[in-house]
């Protein structure tokens, strides 16, 4: 396993944990990155307050560039800028920045293996009052799918912030997808964070479940009312890096427990779950539970609400769990 600085010794699950909003995070490793590197060039869409690129804008006002409502346009301009050496961070709306300019993506920037950070706020529930057109529950997999290209869903604004420093140095497009509400912080400042690197939680036996992005705080919960509860030993990897995957820790994890869960806030084809299948058909075949959303569009609603609704909170995730692993009789 990683020998990772995970702290849980916190009590996470108590009703003043700290909470703070990933985007935070982004604006925060925005300007922690462009301090070490100068080439760094921030693009923005019309939404840069809103993805927390104000204090960049005041500091940097030379190095951001405001594209307007034009994804498309932004996303060639950054093609560009990166094959002048610089390494330019395109931030919006996750919805926007994977979508309407997906062809750019492929061709100018993938294609290219071009050195273009695509950074997608309000991603997965957390934009859930602004309605099925405003929520991207597909991105992970639209953007897993394109050459050269890394993705990454991180779980708090600490982890957020790292994040942003880490893919400034490596060489290549990176696809990262964070959040606007505000969630629990479950790592720490001193918590590290690498590219295709998982990190085990909770270590158990009878169950693997892997998650990504916020929703692994319902993960946790949802692990730890199954040993109070049942006595099940779930073993909680967080995934942060969705490709490439962290393929050592996963594979000695399932080989252990022999099952296995994911959990996301994306729809179950083609996410998290779509990699984590397509890895054990190809080196390890075991029962495999996807917790998702399960190819549907969503609706306007409270962040918590929706969770509810779609069966990601930690009381549907546990129900879930428990009724596999009965159906497989392991219980």
């Amino acid at each position: 396993m990683l020998n990772q600085k995970i702290k849980l010794d916190q009590d996470i699950f108590s009703s003043d944990v700290k909470l703070k909003a990933s985007r935070d995070g982004f604006g925060e490793g925005v300007l922690d990155a462009a301090a070490i590197n100068k080439n760094i060039i921030v693009l923005g869409a019309d939404l840069s307050y809103s993805v927390r690129l104000g204090g960049f804008m005041e500091k940097y006002p030379e190095r951001f560039i405001h594209c307007g409502i034009a994804e498309q346009n932004m996303m060639g301009i950054a093609a560009g800028l990166s094959m002048s050496g610089k390494i330019p961070f395109v931030a919006t709306h996750a919805i926007f920045t994977t979508t309407r300019n997906w062809d750019q993506i492929r061709l100018s920037v993938c294609l290219q293996n071009a050195n273009v950070k695509i950074c997608g706020s309000h991603a997965g529930l957390s934009n859930a009052p602004d309605g099925a057109n405003a929520l991207p529950l597909e991105d992970i997999a639209t953007m897993r799918v394109l050459p050269n290209m890394v993705v990454i869903n991180t779980i708090d604004s600490n982890q957020t912030q790292k994040a942003v420093v880490e893919i400034s140095k490596h060489k290549g497009p990176v696809y990262l997808r964070f959040s606007k509400a505000e969630t629990p912080l479950i790592t720490t400042r001193e918590t590290l964070f690498k590219i295709g690197k998982a990190d085990v939680f909770i270590e158990g036996k009878d169950v693997t479940i892997i998650s990504c992005g916020p929703i692994i705080y319902e993960t946790l919960l949802a692990a730890k009312h199954l040993k109070a509860k049942y006595k099940i030993e779930a073993e909680v990897i967080s995934s942060p890096t969705i490709k490439p995957l962290d393929e050592v820790t996963i594979l000695q994890s399932v080989k252990k427990t022999k099952c296995v869960v994911t959990v996301e806030e994306h729809q179950i084809n083609g996410g998290l779950g779509g990699a984590i299948a397509e890895l054990l058909s190809d080196k390890n075949p075991l029962p495999l539970l996807r917790i998702g959303i399960n190819d549907t569009f969503l609706e306007s609603g409270k962040y918590e609400e929706l969770k509810d609704k779609y069966g990601l909170s930690a009381h549907h995730i546990e129900d879930k769990v428990y009724k596999f692993l009965k159906n497989m009789e392991k219980i």
